[in-house]
């Protein structure tokens, strides 16, 4: 672990722990059909090159530079490189549309741009318009771009690199983060280096508690343009020591977890609904008395989790199970896991109790682009699967008289690029002689120092009845059903609740059993009283962000006319 040191920046943590661990692996890769290894000094020295590169090109401090690339060494060299020299890393989706490529290439005011694929390259090219782009570096060969070799093969002077990031001041613009626009266009969230410092201050209790092994590895498989994994994958659990693997995709996770033996992992919700659709389909294979173990593991686990005591044979199941079922399940994913953790999106508690009762630490944390990002996090030792955990070392939360989840400290962005009238919306100062407050429109409460999100402010659905419902509420109840992939609730303004649901695989004609299971623990106002089967959102249909979450607003209006008919 690295020793707590007063950085100013990210590239002065980075390229002073450089400096303590040089021959310390750092990042593992998937390249040229097997597993390749960067140290820091290897990682420090490209840093150097990438930097010296980009200045010879004409990248000057406080220029925008648009990254558009996978989960690979040169991301993260990028980034700091950029950084490095004062100018404003832009990390962007490589699922982005050209459209996405063009307003963040407009809103930033970016001349700048370093792509990793031909394909990403010609997009951002196109993107650009007629007025082109500056400078365009590819990092696979490409033509008509400045090749990301050529940069590496620029003299470095890393000492006077490391002498000058020294003085970058935390104030400093690092990055510009743009959300993932679950409504509206996206905004770029203007995030000074003190802001992801501050997440690293927040968490670092909780890291050395976790007691990480020395030779253990972070799987990271959130893309790093995404605002959690680029703080936390990117640079914090890095400056912890803990070497990043990057996986190599969706489809190889599960061989990885096993492979690779990881010590921590984040996903996003919907990963996690879909290994228990996997786990739950196996078992209908299984014998009933394996399958009666498997119930009982879950039942006695959530029993422990939520505070219940077990009975002397109780105990004596729970320990013979914890053999004979959890250790199994530990071991398909690796069996060293310190923990998993939820990020992206609200994670439903029964979805969280269901691995954390089968001996996975599944955690949640909470947090906002606009916040650095982490705000709070659950602790594997005292996981409150309810909640979103406590707020970390640094930060300061108030619930406003109308619910809404405020926050304050060094974590909070500067504001939105280019958009004073949305920053003064956020960001406000409530005239109490401290630091401004961060609305971040969740509506919460706070029970004994653990924070609970409870609804999306502006997601509130008011029935023709008057009656107020929360379809976030109503929509995880339904999608923790296996039978039910995803669903978006309706509702506002008219009489009653109607729910639009994507089926499970194989599971169409079983929907309507869930959804009556679900509307037997809803209150009558919250009863689901139509449901419509719809094709699966997806990101290219422009219903799901690169997230996986599920934009709310373009769900409603691509299927407004069969919503219009439910209801006569």
């Amino acid at each position: 672990m690295a020793p707590e040191e007063n950085w100013n920046s990210l590239p002065g943590m980075m390229l002073s722990l450089a400096r303590k661990w040089p021959e310390r692996p750092m990042l593992r890769f998937w390249r040229g059909g097997s597993w390749q290894r960067m140290s820091w000094a290897e990682y420090a020295m490209a840093v150097a090159s990438v930097a010296a590169g980009l200045r010879q090109r004409g990248v000057c401090p406080g220029d925008r530079v648009l990254l558009v690339s996978e989960n690979r060494p040169e991301f993260i060299i990028a980034d700091t490189a950029i950084m490095a020299i004062g100018a404003v890393s832009v990390p962007t989706y490589i699922t982005n549309t050209v459209a996405d490529h063009a307003h963040i290439l407009k809103d930033s005011g970016a001349r700048a741009a370093i792509a990793s694929t031909p394909k990403l390259a010609r997009g951002l090219a196109e993107a650009a318009g007629l007025g082109g782009l500056d400078l365009l570096v590819a990092m696979d060969e490409a033509e008509d771009t400045v090749s990301w070799a050529d940069l590496l093969a620029t003299p470095p002077d890393l000492a006077m690199l490391v002498a000058e990031v020294e003085h970058i001041p935390p104030g400093r613009l690092a990055c510009l983060i743009y959300t993932s626009g679950t409504g509206g266009s996206p905004k770029g969230v203007m995030l000074p280096h003190r802001a992801m410092l501050a997440n690293r201050r927040g968490v670092a209790a909780f890291i050395h508690a976790l007691k990480l092994p020395d030779d253990g590895c972070y799987l990271s498989f959130l893309p790093l343009s995404h605002a959690y994994e680029h703080t936390v994958g990117g640079f914090l659990l890095p400056s912890f020591g803990t070497e990043v693997v990057y996986s190599r995709g969706a489809e190889k996770l599960a061989a990885e977890l096993q492979q690779i033996r990881p010590v921590v992992v984040t996903a996003v919700p919907r990963l996690f609904e879909v290994l228990r659709a996997r786990i739950l389909a196996g078992l209908e294979k299984e014998s009933a008395f394996k399958r009666r173990m498997f119930d009982a593991a879950v039942r006695l686990g959530l029993k422990r989790l939520d505070g219940q005591t077990l009975s002397l044979w109780e105990q004596v199941q729970d320990a013979v199970l914890e053999r004979l079922v959890r250790d199994k399940v530990r071991a398909r994913f690796g069996g060293r896991l310190h923990a998993f953790v939820s990020g992206g999106a609200r994670l439903d508690p029964d979805l969280s109790g269901f691995f954390i009762a089968l001996g996975i630490p599944l955690i949640q944390g909470y947090g906002q682009t606009e916040a650095g990002p982490v705000i709070s996090v659950n602790v594997p030792w005292d996981n409150r699967r309810h909640t979103v955990g406590r707020v970390l070392d640094g930060v300061e939360v108030s619930i406003a008289p109308d619910g809404e989840v405020l926050v304050r400290g060094e974590l909070v962005m500067d504001g939105y690029w280019n958009n004073p009238d949305a920053t003064a919306a956020a960001v406000v100062d409530r005239g109490d002689g401290g630091p401004p407050w961060l609305h971040t429109g969740d509506v919460g409460e706070i029970n004994q120092g653990f924070l609970r999100i409870t609804d999306r402010k502006r997601d509130i659905i008011k029935t023709l009845g008057g009656d107020m419902v929360s379809p976030a509420r109503i929509e995880s109840m339904l999608m923790a059903e296996p039978e039910i992939a995803q669903a978006v609730v309706a509702g506002d303004g008219r009489p009653g609740i109607a729910a639009l649901i994507v089926a499970a695989e194989g599971q169409e004609d079983n929907v309507p059993k869930a959804v009556a299971r679900v509307n037997a623990r809803l209150s009558s106002i919250e009863r689901v009283r139509h449901t419509l089967k719809v094709p699966p959102f997806t990101p290219e249909a422009g219903m799901l962000t690169p997230t996986l979450k599920i934009k709310r607003k373009a769900v409603l209006q691509a299927h407004e006319e069969a919503i219009n008919r439910l209801y006569g």
